[in-house]
């Protein structure tokens, strides 16, 4: 019997054994939140919150605890595109996530025919809230653009980027408050559109001494001629919840509330390069984010905070090689991406490999190790395999791809309107609901 009949067998058994069940309660009315926080953990899968969670316990050598997505987490959605691959990519699941409607890999709130989608935050701005985006990669980068531009291509950053500042509604710029990276995207030989916000009235920082000095919205910060380095890789603690704290800051006076968006977006990145010390530190940052946006919450009792992710990226698995053991204590030796390591390793004698290695990751080579190392020191892609090979062996972490995968993602939510998140969702329900506390506060 093939598993298509089985199927078919099961589903007629069903049918004949089952009454109609009884309708669904409609979901109590709740009162719509003024202000709304949309976090999105860029790449984080479930087993992303599980490694955090022994992370940050180091294992086995401290008591395992609940963390502050255990503590938020409320249900589960899928990401599927509107094509025929089921894996998204990031373009389709944050116009998803920005529209309540799907579209294809690689569109920015675009439908099939390439036609606009509005967004939730176009129609924020049509009720006369604050729109605000936080980001690690460039603020024109797939997922923050998706709430904010509409193209066929999330490669065409700079058309983007224009279109945060063409795009009006009712005379108004949509985005109120943009802190990230991106600033080649926005001042170019073509364009000067630092120029062009500063016109219009915007507050700029392109560093993050200035970023401190903004005092009020609207506010353009540009802190990286890209994305912003990784946090494994910079001085600056807890970058992502600095931008988040400045946004609620910038955004909080608004009369008529807020939508602001926050993508940890360098999970993503860590999970594409199959590098576990980098996956931990951006989830460390983005948990501290967010324990910045829930204190916003319990002092404003108005306001939604709702967390997921766009897709899961790498098919992290919490143990490798048939064996039952996942060593996360070894994973706070490693002090820097492995990215950046290979690098620093291929600029030393080969006399200094082996200390160094110890020094940067904790880890020691053994000799077959070593001579492999030797063999390939000054080939950048062998050199990164052979070291990110060593942490995920000795870690116990496997990866299933250096891409996305169809993986269902977490929800989490907190304050006014919570328990519209409960349960299993698909994301452009998340969306929906979002998009109907919106019109909700309108009326």
């Amino acid at each position: 019997m093939t598993i298509r009949t089985l199927l078919a067998c099961s589903a007629l058994l069903l049918s004949a054994c089952s009454q109609t069940p009884a309708p669904a309660p409609e979901p109590a009315e709740t009162s719509a939140p003024r202000n709304i926080i949309f976090m999105i953990g860029d790449g984080m899968g479930a087993n992303y919150l599980t490694a955090y969670r022994y992370f940050l316990a180091e294992g086995k050598q401290q008591q395992i605890k609940p963390t502050i997505y255990d503590e938020l987490w409320t249900g589960i959605s899928s990401t599927w595109p509107d094509d025929q691959t089921l894996v998204t990519d990031s373009a389709a699941s944050a116009t998803a996530l920005a529209t309540g409607i799907k579209t294809f890999n690689g569109a920015i709130s675009v439908d099939q025919q390439h036609l606009p989608i509005g967004t939730l935050m176009q129609q924020a701005k049509r009720q006369g809230k604050a729109n605000g985006i936080v980001a690690s990669s460039q603020v024109n980068h797939a997922t923050p653009a998706a709430f904010l531009a509409h193209n066929k291509s999330r490669r065409n950053m700079d058309a983007i980027a224009d279109q945060f500042f063409d795009i009006r509604i009712e005379g108004q710029l949509v985005p109120d408050v943009m802190l990230g990276g991106g600033l080649t995207h926005f001042i170019r030989d073509d364009r000067n559109l630092v120029a062009e916000f500063q016109a219009e009235g915007y507050q700029y920082a392109d560093s993050w001494q200035q970023l401190a000095q903004l005092s009020q919205a609207p506010a353009l910060a540009l802190l990286a001629d890209g994305g912003l380095p990784s946090v494994l890789n910079q001085e600056m603690e807890a970058p992502l919840q600095v931008m988040t704290e400045k946004a609620l800051e910038l955004l909080s006076n608004h009369p008529q509330g807020f939508v602001l968006m926050v993508e940890g977006s360098q999970i993503d990145w860590c999970g594409h390069a199959n590098d576990i010390a980098c996956a931990m530190a951006e989830m460390h940052d983005f948990a501290r984010a967010i324990q910045s946006a829930k204190a916003f919450v319990d002092a404003n009792p108005d306001t939604l905070l709702i967390i997921t992710a766009d897709h899961e990226t790498g098919g992290l698995a919490l143990a490798a090689d048939g064996i039952y053991e996942w060593r996360a204590d070894l994973i706070y030796g490693v002090q820097y991406t492995v990215r950046e390591i290979t690098q620093r390793m291929m600029a030393l004698e080969p006399a200094e490999l082996a200390d160094q290695w110890r020094h940067w990751t904790g880890l020691t080579l053994d000799d077959n190790q070593l001579a492999d190392v030797l063999a390939v020191h000054q080939q950048q892609p062998e050199l990164y395999a052979l070291l990110n090979g060593y942490i995920n062996q000795a870690t116990r972490t496997g990866w299933t791809t250096s891409g996305h995968t169809a993986a269902d993602v977490p929800v989490m939510a907190y304050g006014a309107g919570a328990e519209q998140f409960t349960g299993f969702m698909d994301n452009i329900d998340i969306a929906k609901r979002i998009m109907g506390f919106i019109q909700q506060s309108a009326n």
